[in-house]
């Protein structure tokens, strides 16, 4: 188990030695200029080479991925050009909306899918079954979006049970921070109970098929037991890689969730960055986003091991 630990830690450090060189040059091929964007275009040559040397942006791409990256390894993510303020700070405060909203939503996404894929394959080709798949269907085509403004009709607008956006911060206490993630955190994980519930179908129905549970049926076993006891486990491996996309995705891709609903987050963060060209907070947030999509998959990964030992041998 060392080793296979030790080999994926090997390989999470070269995936992202090789994204950090990829989102530099990605971010230094983009037209623009921040100095000039700080400044406008009617600023002076000298006053521009000034602030140029000021944000190190005279340097050579070599020496500005140096300071950048090395500025990363000790937690220096740098000055934003826009707000003047430390990279770091912006990100730790966005976090503590965006963090919370993505475990919300997953947690949501597995308590709603699992029980829903596990009913559907146990009820193979019966109504129950037929039902599930229609709604995971529709979960799956619905633009999230759209569901999202539809919530704040229903719940917000006419009901008034939840606000309809805005954040009021940690401060106002855990419940009112729960309730104002309530809304956009369902909007995030229908969709994603919807993937995870048909995935977990299948899988389960492709385990339910294999020669031991055929064993385990003709040694007594009803279909349930056999289901519970032996293919639950065997049928986790393709979930738990689903639930570790899913939670890269909802940390990074609450762009349009935390739009409409106003909120402070990480989403809200990058794309007012990209708007004024912040080049280094775009930088700092997307190797942010790598590393936890890279780390989440360690840790799948090590949960393979866990789940099936013969994959410590492979």
């Amino acid at each position: 188990m060392l080793r296979y630990t030790l080999t994926r830690l090997l390989s999470l450090i070269l995936s992202l030695a090789a994204a950090s060189v990829v989102i530099f040059l990605a971010i230094e091929i983009l037209p623009g200029d921040p100095a000039a964007m700080m400044l406008g275009v009617n600023a002076q040559e000298d006053t521009l080479a000034a602030l140029r040397e000021q944000l190190g942006l005279d340097g050579t791409p070599w020496q500005r991925y140096s300071s950048w990256i090395g500025g990363l390894l000790t937690g220096d993510f740098g000055i934003s050009y826009t707000y003047r303020t430390p990279v770091a700070e912006m990100i730790g405060a966005r976090l503590q909306v965006s963090l919370p909203l993505a475990l919300y939503a997953l947690g949501l996404s597995t308590l709603i899918a699992f029980p829903a894929g596990i009913w559907a394959a146990s009820r193979r080709g019966k109504m129950a079954d037929i039902g599930v798949m229609g709604v995971t269907q529709l979960g799956v085509a619905i633009p999230n979006f759209w569901f999202a403004m539809l919530m704040v009709l229903v719940f917000a607008i006419n009901l008034r049970w939840f606000s309809a956006g805005g954040f009021p911060g940690w401060d106002a206490g855990f419940w009112a921070g729960m309730k104002a993630l309530t809304l956009p955190a369902v909007a995030l994980a229908l969709p994603q109970a919807s993937i995870l519930a048909r995935v977990m179908r299948s899988s389960l129905l492709d385990t339910l098929s294999e020669d031991y549970i055929r064993t385990a049926r003709a040694k007594g076993l009803t279909r349930a037991q056999a289901l519970w006891r032996h293919a639950l486990r065997n049928a986790l491996i393709p979930v738990l890689t689903i639930i570790g996309l899913q939670f890269s995705f909802l940390l990074a891709g609450g762009i349009i969730i935390e739009n409409v609903f106003y909120l402070p987050g990480l989403g809200r963060l990058i794309f007012q960055a990209i708007s004024a060209r912040d080049l280094i907070v775009v930088e700092s947030v997307v190797m942010l986003l790598v590393f936890a999509v890279v780390l989440v998959n360690f840790l799948v990964e090590i949960a393979y091991a866990i789940v099936d030992p013969r994959l410590r041998r492979a």
